[in-house]
């Protein structure tokens, strides 16, 4: 059965019509017990609110809804038993229900569309805010909440999705198919190379305040060492600098952190842009992953800007006439790639 998010009716409720507000246990920081396998829930806004796991014993049944009620209001769910900081707030269904990954999915996403840039700390996602809150979310016949189709939807939009992820995976593996196999990196001679000996093009972005970001669908990347630097996305094409097909190393935030950009995108003047026109998106790889260890060279007081860039020096394998061996690190990446992805094709 294909269903259609277009053909069902929708209604708009109260949160609090169908779920029941409460709080959560705070466990203190100076209460947690390094190790173990209990989630430690947060306030923060990425990675579905997870910290890390303890030895904790959990305070939280999973199977529920977590809303952020100190910050931007981030709304996630929780499979499994957890432990929280204070502010985060829990939603369960009504009728004792236990909440799967699917409703949970579906119901994270109806209350995220229905918040989206409405809380912040000026205007908390309270438990009275939440109440008051109103989704829209598909009815069955009675003009309740159908549950039941919210759960098929998203079992359906996972079976696309992995549908197509397979389909990726068998792409990519024809690709990689022809590498060469390579000694391993102990076995290889390497040397010290300027970072400008390297790369041909060594440039910073430009600065862009966050007032003139236009809305677009250009990669905007900054310097997080998250998301392979992306921050957001503009549609800024005039005093701006553009480039793709290189890396960008981060000069301040998450200083050092470096990351092989395949597509155009915006950067801004947290990072640098580093270019060589022939290589592989596989050398680039390789030669990220050692450009990396370079921040802990550098700080929030130290940064790393483009005269420093240039003065830095990195190891690389080399072949027989001392010179970088790209055509190895190539196949270096492509090796590992290809092993990965052939587990990932296998996985069930």
């Amino acid at each position: 059965m294909n269903l259609d998010i277009k053909s069902v009716k929708w209604k708009e409720f109260l949160i609090s019509e169908i779920f029941d507000i409460t709080g959560t246990v705070t466990t203190h920081p100076s209460l947690l017990k390094k190790g173990g396998t209990t989630p430690r829930i947060t306030c923060a806004a990425t990675n579905n609110g997870f910290d890390n796991t303890y030895k904790n014993a959990p305070t939280e049944k999973g199977g529920v809804i977590t809303i952020d009620s100190a910050t931007v209001g981030y709304v996630s769910y929780q499979p499994y038993d957890f432990i929280a900081t204070d502010h985060v707030e829990k939603i369960t269904l009504k009728n004792q229900k236990i909440i799967n990954k699917y409703l949970g999915a579906f119901l994270v996403g109806a209350i995220s569309s229905a918040t989206l840039n409405k809380y912040g700390y000026g205007y908390k996602f309270s438990q009275t805010r939440i109440a008051k809150q109103k989704i829209l979310l598909p009815v069955n016949v009675k003009k309740e909440p159908d549950f039941e189709f919210m759960e098929f939807f998203i079992k359906q939009k996972e079976q696309e999705k992995f549908q197509e992820y397979q389909n990726y995976l068998k792409r990519k593996l024809k690709e990689l198919k022809g590498y060469k196999e390579v000694p391993s990196i102990d076995k290889k001679e390497w040397a010290e190379f300027y970072l400008k000996e390297i790369f041909n093009e060594i440039q910073r972005g430009k600065r862009l305040k966050k007032a003139d970001h236009k809305k677009g669908k250009i990669p905007y990347v900054s310097s997080t060492g998250l998301n392979n630097g992306v921050d957001g996305y503009v549609g800024n094409k005039e005093k701006v600098r553009v480039f793709s097909n290189c890396l960008t190393i981060a000069n301040s935030g998450s200083v050092g952190a470096c990351f092989y950009q395949p597509f155009e995108f915006v950067a801004s003047d947290h990072v640098t842009q580093l270019k060589n026109d022939a290589f592989s998106p596989y050398t680039y790889k390789f030669i990220s992953s050692i450009i990396k260890r370079l921040g802990v060279k550098y700080s929030f007081n130290r940064e790393m800007n483009d005269t420093r860039i240039k003065k830095e020096k990195i190891m690389l394998p080399t072949n027989k006439l001392g010179e970088p061996d790209y055509e190895y690190m190539e196949n270096y990446i492509k090796h590992l790639e290809y092993i990965k992805l052939k587990e990932y094709l296998n996985f069930k």
